[in-house]
């Protein structure tokens, strides 16, 4: 086997494999790059010390069966059985599901969260999306501290277990999405900087010096962050990737890093003959992440509301609109603005950002849903200054961006990890289930989120490091203190219970109330697939009419109406669909007569298509 390690700044590099250590010839014609030939095979235990050091994990390494500090393992992609060619599934007309591994099962593994993929392609999602999967200290965490970038925590099962998931999911008919953080690496564990200008101190994020993406040496450290992102969709046959919070890879030079990915993601699209996606966690509000390349990410109108008002297209145009340079080209991003709105409208809450959508939240609502951005330009409380850019909805097909009503980071980043459920009505959740399973958006769920699941889920750590989890422990409780929470009141991440308590029970499902939760979902799903006018990509097609004092709304996507009353009392409401035939309502309706109207109860919503 030929074994390659990148080390400039090396005087001597060996290759440590089993008990023995044989020096490394430098690769000439690679500068910086170091190579040996060694016997080796599936499982071979091996590292790299540099100048007489320790040894050294590989930063390639494919496998840590002994964690982020032990040996690498040589991995053999070549071995594992696959069944039928997979030929993917596109992102259009998609429904995604985000899945944390080690809370979808008591058991936390890879194996475990498969055999519950029967019950997904009952849901009807058409995509898991899994959360980080790369090594970190410990076993249990939301895996946004990882190391090892190109390889599989083990006690989620390692790499053979995320073949085995994803071979299951394809059979299922689900395709995966895999989350993976470019922006930092974790506080514990990360070996990268022995190795070479992995990080540089030109640019500072909030985990401290920068990803080096345009320092000198970040040729190669491009180089490796494409690689590993190339070697989950090659070597997995996974069929998308989510891009950690992309606003904080800092990035100077002419060609971005994201746009350099984007190039080799849809080339290797190209030699697999099957469609592999991008997306994008952003709070930027730029749709010049997901405009085509070579294109302006410029563009449109924004319109806005008022109380008994309607947004329909037109409008002005947001203060950062016009011309633009090209776009990046991924494919998808996460749209923040429509959870907060719906998260606004559905609770009341106007702490922090939810300020912004907080006094008019249905005209927020309004707006996102026929402009793709609240923010496209308007001034931001929350930030003191204008955000955003308008999305170009000529160019732009809302499936682009992705909407949602709960995510990992907007429940598990609450004080207490609680869920919509743990407050909202059932009534309430059908409504927002309701607004994002028929949005013009790519929509995305929360595990357990289908079923109003009656757990938290919280934020848990199991850092090794004693002064490290200490630090922080208290940086959490020092967090919410901040905000009048009682010390006493946050969970400890460092206890196993908090991670427990965040672990789906799997009881739930097949009891009331979250029983008919889930035939909800499931029959809006169905509904989804169903009426080709629920997945129009054209944004400039909805229509939107609400009255933010009664708290109704009534979206139209061509000839349905998706009529909500989010009000503590029965509202009549205009769905403009005389004697429209009801598809879908969480509590019995009469269908509209003559005039259009719509008796429709308290915390409820309907589904209606236009007569004829």
């Amino acid at each position: 086997m030929r074994f390659e390690v990148w080390a400039p700044q090396a005087e001597r590099v060996d290759l440590v494999l089993g008990d023995g250590a044989r020096a490394m010839a430098r690769a000439e014609e690679r500068p910086g790059w170091w190579s040996a030939t060694a016997e080796g095979a599936d499982g071979t235990r091996y590292g790299f010390s540099l100048d007489g050091g320790p040894t050294l994990p590989d930063p390639r390494s494919a496998r840590q069966p002994e964690g982020p500090d032990g040996p690498s393992a040589v991995v053999d992609h070549g071995r594992f059985a696959w069944r039928e060619p997979w030929a993917g599934r596109a992102l259009r007309d998609a429904v995604l599901y985000e899945l944390h591994v080690g809370t979808y099962t008591e058991e936390g593994t890879l194996d475990a969260a498969a055999e519950r993929l029967g019950h997904l392609a009952a849901l009807g999602v058409s995509h898991v999306e899994l959360m980080p999967l790369c090594p970190f200290p410990g076993r249990h965490g939301w895996g946004y501290e990882g190391v090892s970038l190109w390889a599989v925590h083990e006690p989620y099962g390692g790499p053979e277990a995320l073949k085995r998931f994803v071979d299951a999911a394809h059979a299922h008919g689900l395709g995966v999405v895999l989350d993976v953080v470019h922006n930092h690496l974790g506080p514990s564990g990360n070996h990268l900087p022995a190795f070479g200008p992995y990080f540089t101190e030109t640019h500072h994020t909030p985990w401290g010096a920068a990803v080096n993406l345009d320092a000198p040496g970040s040729d190669e450290v491009r180089a490796y962050l494409v690689g590993s992102a190339l070697a989950w969709l090659r070597d997995y046959r996974i069929d998308g990737l989510r891009l950690d919070a992309v606003h904080a890879l800092r990035d100077t030079r002419a060609l971005h890093f994201l746009e350099e990915l984007a190039v080799a993601v849809d080339g290797l699209a190209e030699e697999l003959g099957r469609p592999l996606a991008l997306i994008a966690e952003s709070d930027l509000n730029d749709p010049r992440l997901i405009a085509p390349r070579g294109n302006g990410g410029h563009a449109g109108s924004a319109g806005g509301g008022r109380s008994g008002g309607s947004v329909r297209s037109g409008g002005h145009r947001g203060s950062d609109g016009g011309g633009g340079s090209g776009g990046l080209g991924l494919h998808a991003q996460w749209n923040d603005d429509f959870h907060h709105c719906l998260h606004t409208a559905l609770t009341g809450e106007a702490q922090g950002y939810y300020a912004d959508f907080a006094a008019a939240p249905l005209a927020a609502l309004a707006k996102t849903l026929t402009h793709g951005f609240f923010h496209d330009g308007t001034y931001s409380s929350f930030r003191g200054r204008g955000h955003g850019r308008p999305v170009d909805r000529t160019r732009t097909p809302a499936y682009r961006l992705v909407g949602y009503a709960q995510t990992h980071d907007q429940i598990g980043n609450r004080a207490q990890g609680d869920r919509l459920s743990a407050t909202l009505s059932p009534g309430l959740l059908a409504c927002g289930a309701a607004l994002t399973l028929t949005a013009p958006f790519t929509p995305m769920l929360f595990m357990g989120e289908e079923w109003a699941a009656g757990t938290p889920w919280q934020f848990f750590t199991d850092h090794t490091d004693r002064d490290l989890a200490e630090a922080v422990r208290r940086g959490r409780r020092r967090e919410f203190a901040a905000h009048g929470w009682a010390e006493d009141d946050i969970p400890d991440p460092q206890d196993p219970a908090t991670r427990a308590r965040s672990c789906l029970d799997w009881s739930e499902p097949d009891r009331a109330p979250h029983a008919r939760v889930l035939a909800w979902y499931r029959d809006l799903i169905a509904l989804r697939r169903s009426r080709p006018d629920l997945t129009d990509p054209d944004l400039a097609a909805v229509r939107v009419v609400y009255d933010e004092a009664a708290r109704w709304c009534v979206v139209r996507r061509g000839d349905l109406r998706i009529a909500v009353n989010l009000g503590g009392a029965a509202a009549s409401v205009p769905a403009g669909a005389p004697h429209a035939r009801v598809l879908a309502a969480w509590e019995p309706v009469e269908a509209p007569g003559a005039d259009g109207a719509l008796r429709l109860p308290a915390e409820s919503c309907a589904v209606l298509l236009a007569a004829g």
